[in-house]
């Protein structure tokens, strides 16, 4: 039946291009079309720019459509073919080809439009599929992650003696004041002498060292080896116990997720190496106590996704709104010889934009606290937000 319904799917997208006709393919056929099992792929449904609806229909004349139906809000017809109904539908008013969530998708030989599956934050239509959503994000992610945690492993430990010294040269460079190491986001943790705190997604462990030496109790989740070993390193030699958990965030074994921590941090570069942030807070919420806070401390999407700048000079470069998944330099690369560099394998990425961000905390249950949008402060970049910081707490609790 699959192969009956791609066969339809790839006609009426051929049909529209041809056309000149802007289209998206919408609801399970989106779905379908991007490779999410769903339970019910017998119609189709696509949408078409609202003032080339009567050429579209024009173009459909031949195989007997519906007489179209109007409101003042939308328009479709229905066709039937090879014994699958298809909706066409314009919603008047709106602009196909700006939908932020408007995805160009290879299939076999052509490519098609169609609604990104990540629209379900904000679209009821897809929302009725956001079980199926998760579950194919859930496996991809398991692919990707196995990508991402190659690349972090080759190397690494070289890589961040290159860039901090050897660990017992950094720890001592913490220990003169180790809440710098926390700026700016220290203000939000409160007093941690005796708290228990998780940095998820940790890294080298520069943070969290920082944080055992002012008194907190405290856990490192990462999937990178070499990371572990420098951390592990740089804590010994800085006279502090922390524990380090090589593991990847979503595959946590459970007794580390137990209600527990007091504060759940993570920082800067961690978020894009997620391709669906659902899981992410719901481990959050796991392991937060109630009242525990959890602080995030990450890049501006304005910076990343949006702008370039080269000294005075800035340039809208990318889509802020793009939500597709990219192939990206490993970040310690820069810390590489150049002979080093092109043989080290690429990570995987998913760049999120604000919005996403604060709808994916707020259905998780998380009680967002503060957002302080933070500047860049080289002097050419005055005005342009280089990063943010998130608070969000568990309820049930004061904190």
């Amino acid at each position: 039946m699959n192969g009956n319904y791609l066969h339809t799917i790839t006609w009426i997208g051929e049909l529209l291009e041809d056309g000149n006709i802007p289209y998206q393919f919408t609801g399970p056929s989106a779905l379908f079309i991007q490779g999410v099992e769903i339970k019910d792929t017998i119609n189709v449904s696509v949408d078409v720019q609202w003032d080339v609806f009567d050429e579209t229909f024009s173009l459909f004349i031949d195989h007997a459509p519906s007489q179209p139906a109007k409101n003042p809000e939308t328009a479709f017809f229905q066709v039937e073919k090879d014994g699958i109904l298809i909706t066409v539908r314009c919603l008047f008013n709106r602009t196909i080809k700006t939908d932020p969530y408007r995805l160009l998708i290879p299939v076999g030989e052509t490519e098609l439009w169609c609604q990104s599956l990540y629209s379900y934050l904000y679209n009821a239509e897809m929302q009725s599929n956001r079980d199926e959503i998760h579950a194919y994000l859930l496996s991809a992610q398991k692919g990707f992650t196995a990508e991402n945690e190659q690349a972090w492993n080759q190397n690494n430990y070289l890589a961040l003696v290159n860039r901090y010294g050897k660990p017992d040269e950094l720890a001592g460079k913490i220990k003169h004041n180790p809440r710098w190491r926390l700026h700016p986001f220290y203000k939000y943790m409160g007093d941690i002498v005796g708290r228990k705190v998780t940095h998820l997604m940790g890294s080298n462990g520069v943070k969290a060292v920082a944080m055992a030496m002012l008194g907190a109790d405290v856990k490192v989740v990462d999937f990178s080896r070499e990371n572990a070993t420098f951390a592990n390193e740089l804590a010994e030699s800085a006279n502090v116990c922390i524990e380090y958990i090589v593991s990847d965030v979503l595959s946590l074994p459970p007794k580390h997720a137990l209600g527990d921590q007091d504060l759940v941090l993570m920082e800067l570069g961690v978020l894009h190496y997620l391709i669906d942030l659902q899981p992410l807070f719901e481990t959050v919420k796991r392991m937060l106590k109630p009242g525990g806070r959890f602080v995030l401390h990450e890049f501006h999407p304005i910076s990343t996704k949006l702008i370039t700048s080269s000294g005075k000079k800035h340039k809208v470069t990318g889509n802020y709104f793009a939500p597709a998944i990219e192939n990206n330099e490993v970040a310690f690369s820069k810390h590489m010889p150049d002979e080093d560099k092109q043989s080290l394998s690429k990570v995987i990425q998913r760049k999120w934009t604000m919005g996403e961000l604060i709808t994916a905390v707020g259905e998780s249950g998380l009680i967002i606290k503060v957002l302080e949008e933070e500047p860049n402060h080289k002097i050419h970049d005055i005005g342009i937000p280089k990063t943010y910081t998130l608070v969000a707490e568990r309820s049930g609790g004061m904190h």
